[in-house]
C-alpha cells in the first residue's frame, strides 16, 4: 500500500538521508513556520478574528449562474445527474455543498452530496456490487485509494484534470494520490494534525504558558491539574484521533526514517521504537486525573464534544486542552467561544529533537468515466473550488494557488500558509497510508487496539503484540 508514498518521500534522497543534515534543515524550517503560525494565532484579537463557518459567499454559493470571466472552463451538463460520497457531516458538509452548488450553477449538472461512514470501502463495495457506485467519491485514506485502484473501481484522470493538479499541486500532493505513475486522484482537503488547542481563561488562571517539549506538556497538564480543571480532552470513541495521538510521538522521537518504515510495515510493530512510543504516550494516558472523565470518559468521548468539553462552561470547563488538526476551528466555531482571544494553539510538543508534523487529507477520485465525472474532478482540482471552500472557514487546500486573501481569518491563513511553505516535506498520517482494515476501520484493527490501550496503557507489550498481528494480516506480510 506505501509505495507512491515511499517514492515520494525519498525523492530528496534514501530513506536513511531523509533523516540526515538536508531534511532536518527542512524540517527546521517546517518547524519555525508553525511556530511563526502559531505565534501569530495567538496574537490575532477579536476584533480582526470571524467565526469560522461563517462562509464568504461565492459564485454559485450566492446563486449566481454566471462564471467570473477568468473562471476554469467547465461543459454544459444541462440534465446530467451525479452522486457524491464523502464522510463529512455538519458543517463541513454544508460548506463542501456550496462547491457542488457552483458546480452546479456553471454547468447545469444536479449534483447529491450523500455522507458516509468512515469504512468508506465497505460502503462503496456494497454501492458497486448493487450497481449503483457513485461518480465521485472523496477518500480519507491513501491505502484506501490503493485498494480501490487494486479492485478496479476508479478511473485515471483525464488530460483536462491532470492540467489543473499540474497547475496548483507540488508533486508530493500529487503522488500520494497516484499508484503505478498513474494519477487516479486529487487531494481536495489537507489537514495540519499537530496542533493543541488551548482555553486561554483556564491557562490564565492556572498560571500555565504553551509548553514546546513533552515534559513541559506533562508539566502543564500538572498546574492546569492542580488549579482545578482537568487538563486534556480527548475524542477517544472517534479511534482516528488515538491514531494520531500516536503517530505524533513516534515521528518526534523515532524520527522520519522509522516513521516511514512503521507506515509502509518494513518493521514490526514489535520494534523498540513503537514500544518508546506508547511508553512515552502512556506517560498521558495512565493518569486519570489529567483525562476529562479518565480513561472511560475518554474511551466514549466523540471528537466533537472533546472539543466542546474544552470551549463552554465558561471559567470552568471539563478540559483545559484538546488535540487534532486545523479543522478543530469548525468545532470551535459552533461554541461561543472565539479564536484568538478565548481559544488559541501550539504546536505539539517536541517529544525529541523536533516537533512532528502530521499531514492528513480527503482525495477526490471518480468511479465513473463519464463527462460530468471528470468535470467535476476538474473543477475539484481547481483554484475555483478551493476558494470556496477556503472562503467557508474550517478548511485548509493542499492547491497552492489559492489565495491567501479567501480565507476567513487569520488564523486559517496562517496555518494555510505553513502548510504551502513546507512544499513536499511532511509527512503523512500513517494510519491513512494503511489498508484500511488495519488503519481506519471503527472497531478493528489500530482503532479498537489504541482504544483499548487507552483503558490500559500498562500494557505495553501486549498492545504492540495485537497491533503487529492486525498489520500482518492486513499487510499480508
Amino acid at each position: 500500500m506505501r509505495t507512491t508514498l515511499h517514492h515520494r518521500r525519498t525523492s530528496k534522497g534514501s530513506s536513511g538521508a531523509a533523516s540526515g543534515t538536508g531534511w532536518a534543515g527542512r524540517r527546521a524550517r517546517r518547524t519555525a513556520v508553525v511556530f511563526a503560525a502559531a505565534g501569530a494565532l495567538a496574537l490575532t484579537g477579536c476584533g480582526g478574528e470571524e467565526k469560522p463557518g461563517g462562509p464568504k459567499e461565492t459564485g454559485g454559493a450566492s446563486g449566481a449562474t454566471t462564471a467570473p470571466a477568468d473562471a476554469l472552463p467547465l461543459p454544459k451538463l444541462d440534465g446530467e445527474s451525479l452522486q457524491v460520497i464523502a464522510v463529512w457531516t455538519g458543517a463541513e458538509a454544508e460548506n463542501f455543498k456550496k462547491v457542488l452548488k457552483e458546480f452546479e450553477n456553471r454547468t447545469g449538472a444536479k449534483v447529491t452530496y450523500v455522507p458516509t461512514q468512515d469504512a468508506m470501502l465497505t460502503y462503496l463495495g456494497s454501492k458497486i456490487s448493487g450497481g449503483t457506485p457513485p461518480d465521485v467519491a472523496l477518500l480519507q485514506q491513501p491505502g484506501a485509494l490503493k485498494q480501490a485502484v487494486a479492485k478496479k473501481w476508479l478511473k485515471p484522470l483525464d488530460s483536462a484534470t491532470q492540467a489543473q493538479l499540474d497547475k496548483n499541486y507540488t508533486k508530493g500532493w500529487k503522488d500520494i494520490a497516484a499508484v503505478d505513475g498513474t494519477q487516479y486522484g486529487v487531494y481536495y482537503k489537507a489537514a495540519n494534525k499537530s496542533l493543541i488547542w488551548y482555553n486561554t481563561k483556564v491557562f490564565e488562571n492556572a498560571g500555565a504558558t504553551e509548553p514546546k517539549t513533552w515534559p513541559e506538556f506533562l508539566k502543564t497538564a500538572e498546574t492546569i491539574s492542580q488549579s482545578g480543571v482537568t487538563p486534556v480532552s480527548v475524542g477517544g470513541s472517534d479511534g482516528w484521533t488515538l491514531t494520531d495521538w500516536f503517530e505524533n510521538v513516534y515521528l518526534s522521537q523515532a524520527g522520519p526514517e522509522k516513521y516511514d518504515q512503521l507506515a509502509q510495515h518494513r518493521i514490526k510493530w514489535t520494534d523498540p521504537s513503537v514500544k518508546e512510543a506508547l511508553t512515552t504516550l502512556g506517560q498521558l494516558f495512565g493518569k486519570e486525573n489529567y483525562l476529562v472523565g479518565g480513561a472511560k470518559g475518554a474511551v466514549g468521548t466523540p471528537f466533537p464534544k472533546s472539543v466542546e468539553q474544552v470551549f463552554t462552561g465558561g471559567e470552568t470547563p471539563k478540559g483545559a486542552m484538546v488535540f487534532e488538526g486545523d479543522f478543530v476551528a469548525v468545532n470551535i466555531g459552533q461554541t461561543k467561544a472565539e479564536l484568538g482571544t478565548d481559544a488559541k494553539v501550539f504546536p505539539f510538543p517536541a517529544v525529541g529533537a523536533e516537533s512532528p508534523v502530521v499531514t492528513g487529507g480527503d482525495v477526490a477520485v471518480a468511479l465513473k468515466d463519464t463527462k460530468a465525472a471528470k468535470a467535476l474532478m476538474t473543477f475539484l482540482a481547481s483554484t475555483d473550488a478551493a476558494q470556496i471552500s477556503a472562503g467557508a472557514g474550517g478548511f485548509l487546500s493542499p492547491n497552492k494557488s489559492v489565495d491567501p486573501s479567501a480565507y476567513p481569518n487569520d488564523t486559517l491563513r496562517d496555518i494555510a500558509k505553513s502548510l504551502i511553505d513546507a512544499g513536499d516535506d511532511f509527512r503523512f498520517d500513517m494510519s491513512d497510508q494503511a489498508p484500511q482494515s488495519f488503519g481506519g476501520t471503527p472497531g478493528k484493527g489500530e482503532w479498537k487496539i489504541l482504544q483499548d490501550f487507552l483503558r490500559n496503557p500498562k500494557d505495553v507489550a501486549g498492545t504492540q503484540q495485537k497491533l503487529e498481528t492486525e498489520a500482518a494480516a492486513a499487510y499480508k506480510n
